[in-house]
């Protein structure tokens, strides 16, 4: 039975690995700018063309489908393929490295970590390589059959949810869990849960802490980053100097003309 399962389940994750047509909500970045814009330890996100993506964005209400750790040159200093600089974690290889070929095409978004010191973004960095080659469980077929209906007809509180069934592997190689566990190492927050707790000081009655809690790595989905106080959104035509008066445009019709 678990060697049939093994079979149906890696069948079924090419499957939602597949590429679709999917019109695209904004152009995609010229490859050298972005790269000339990366720096180590930003996450990039992607707006993927898959079955699976189409489900995610779905569930997530978010453009992004998919999440990658920039990690720059450090897999050529420990004697990895020079020609990657990212880490992934995808739904048929488990978590692999790639690079910018990867993603030429698609729609992406540049999100960095703020006040990272050198040592704690090599810790992120070292955290993901060091689980490169990490296999999942195709077995638990349902994990992965969920996203066979790229739009359930689930509500808005429940979707989130939906991306955490099950034994957590496939999720794991889907969504950004690996990215998310990478920043949790350093305690580095994402979107944690934050209460209010009264000081009880008698100087101040109204004085109140923020008491953050560490959200289950398995909960995060790309979009997360996005709009995670804690993390900056870069746009590479602004960080190489845009000026709007050096854009050429093309002569205004008028309907009528």
């Amino acid at each position: 039975m678990n060697s049939f399962l093994s079979w149906f389940g890696a069948h079924l994750a090419r499957y939602l690995a597949k590429e679709v047509h999917v019109d695209s909500a904004a152009p995609a970045t010229v490859p050298a700018r972005l790269l000339a814009t990366l720096r180590p330890g930003d996450v990039l996100l992607v707006e993927g063309h898959s079955r699976v993506s189409t489900a995610i964005k779905y569930l997530t209400q978010s453009t992004w489908s998919h999440a990658a750790l920039y990690v720059g040159n450090a897999l050529a200093t420990e004697g990895k393929n020079p020609q990657h600089c990212f880490i992934e974690a995808d739904t048929v290889e488990g978590v692999r490295s790639v690079g910018m070929d990867a993603y030429v095409g698609l729609h992406s978004r540049i999100c960095r970590p703020v006040g990272l010191s050198a040592q704690e973004c090599q810790s992120v960095i070292a955290f993901a390589i060091n689980r490169i080659g990490s296999q999942y469980d195709l077995r638990n077929v349902i994990d992965l059959a969920r996203y066979l209906l790229p739009t359930p007809p689930v509500p808005l509180r429940f979707r989130r949810n939906m991306l955490a069934l099950g034994s957590g592997d496939p999720t794991r190689a889907i969504c950004s869990t690996l990215i998310a566990q990478a920043f949790q190492s350093i305690r580095y927050p994402i979107l944690p849960i934050t209460t209010i707790q009264n000081d009880d000081r008698p100087d101040c009655p109204a004085c109140v802490n923020e008491i953050l809690r560490v959200r289950h790595h398995s909960l995060f989905a790309p979009r997360d980053f996005d709009v995670s106080p804690y993390f900056q959104v870069i746009k590479p035509t602004i960080e190489v100097g845009f000026d709007f008066h050096a854009l050429t445009w093309g002569d205004v019709t008028t309907p009528n003309s």
